[in-house]
């Protein structure tokens, strides 16, 4: 595979280390709209070829795959230039600012036979993809209801340095600069930990969300500090499951944690992303007559990264992809839409059937 990173930010950094360590990956070229960026980014990782924009990039070729780490507005017009010119796409997260773009999205890749991936980091985390297995078998029976939360405090500790004069993190607080608040950035993850453990989408939500005031009228320069920063949901998934999902990015002295509450009719499971492989507690069998849970052993999981490189190389589905990042704007657009009804929204895009599929490990 020969790839393309498009977009030399923060993030980027990241894709190009994770792909350079995968066997018959060649870092081919990089593209960004500075230059003198694209050029830094390529000299630090070797690439041999740094364009200013996508076109010239796609000109020129040398490459048949590309990793989009382009901000979240422009996902949609890039995607669709490279699906369109027969180039495989790994995106990050989210796929799209809106249900009707991430399905279009989905539809090209589909429609064109290309392999086709998005970023969920936490995909990842060993633990969630052994809960997925667990709940898939049968160890706890029947899902009744679960629990799940995606803490943050940057804006109330600097752990990741001082918000209110990084871009990095004010335009993450502005929707007029492409944010959908925490529900877009890091909801989406806490809804994908729900969906995937539990092998079921969400069907109906009612959803609040809320902005803080933050800054004397509520704006740091050009940053209109308007996107929510906390949100709390009830949903319903397709199996029956009941249960909770908020997030937060004022839950002070939680730096970065995911955790998921799994309950069925013959046990319970606790994931969290602790770790180098997260943590997971069982509790079913004897253990469950008089309530105690077991720590489970994890070993490494397939990345999203060699998901996706596999697919091209014939090996299985890059999972999660773009049907899976679809149905899960669906649910953040859902949100959105009973925050503003003050209701109950049931989930009306078409079933995209998805399959839910747990990456290759071993424990």
């Amino acid at each position: 595979m020969k790839l393309l990173i498009l977009g030399t930010g923060n993030m980027a950094h990241t894709h190009a280390d994770a792909f350079k360590a995968i066997k018959g990956v060649t870092l081919a070229a990089c593209a960004d709209m500075d230059l003198k960026a694209a050029q830094k980014f390529a000299k630090s990782h070797d690439i041999p070829e740094a364009y200013k924009s996508l076109d010239e990039a796609i000109e020129a070729g040398g490459f048949d795959a590309a990793a989009n780490v382009t901000p979240d507005a422009i996902h949609y017009e890039t995607t669709l230039k490279l699906l369109s010119n027969g180039i495989h796409v790994f995106c990050e997260k989210p796929l799209a600012t809106n249900y009707g773009h991430a399905a279009a999205m989905m539809d090209a890749a589909k429609g064109k036979g290309l392999v086709n991936g998005v970023n969920l980091t936490y995909r990842n985390v060993s633990a969630l993809q052994k809960a997925h297995q667990l709940v898939r078998s049968g160890q706890i029976g029947e899902l009744r209801h679960f629990e799940a939360s995606y803490l943050q405090s940057w804006l109330t500790q600097p752990s990741w340095g001082d918000w209110a004069s990084d871009p990095t993190w004010l335009w993450r607080l502005s929707t007029e600069h492409g944010s959908k608040g925490v529900l877009g950035d890091v909801g989406i993850h806490i809804i994908d930990f729900v969906t995937f453990a539990a092998g079921s989408d969400v069907s109906t939500l009612t959803c609040q969300l809320k902005t803080f005031e933050k800054a004397a009228g509520n704006q740091i320069g050009t940053y209109k500090l308007d996107a929510n920063d906390s949100f709390s949901m009830t949903a319903e998934l397709a199996n029956g499951a009941n249960g909770v999902i908020h997030a937060s990015r004022f839950a002070s002295g939680h730096v970065n944690d995911l955790t998921l509450k799994l309950f069925g009719t013959k046990g319970g499971l606790e994931v969290t992303n602790q770790g180098d492989r997260g943590t997971l507690r069982i509790s079913r069998g004897e253990d469950l007559l008089n309530g105690t849970w077991v720590d489970m052993e994890l070993g490494p999981v397939e990345s999203t990264y060699e998901s996706f490189a596999n697919a091209l190389s014939g090996d299985g589905d890059a999972t999660p992809d773009f049907a899976t990042a679809t149905s899960l704007q669906a649910v953040i657009d859902s949100a959105i839409m009973s925050d503003k009804a003050g209701g109950k929204i049931a989930l009306k895009c078409p079933t995209l059937k998805l399959k839910h599929r747990a990456s290759p490990m071993s424990f």
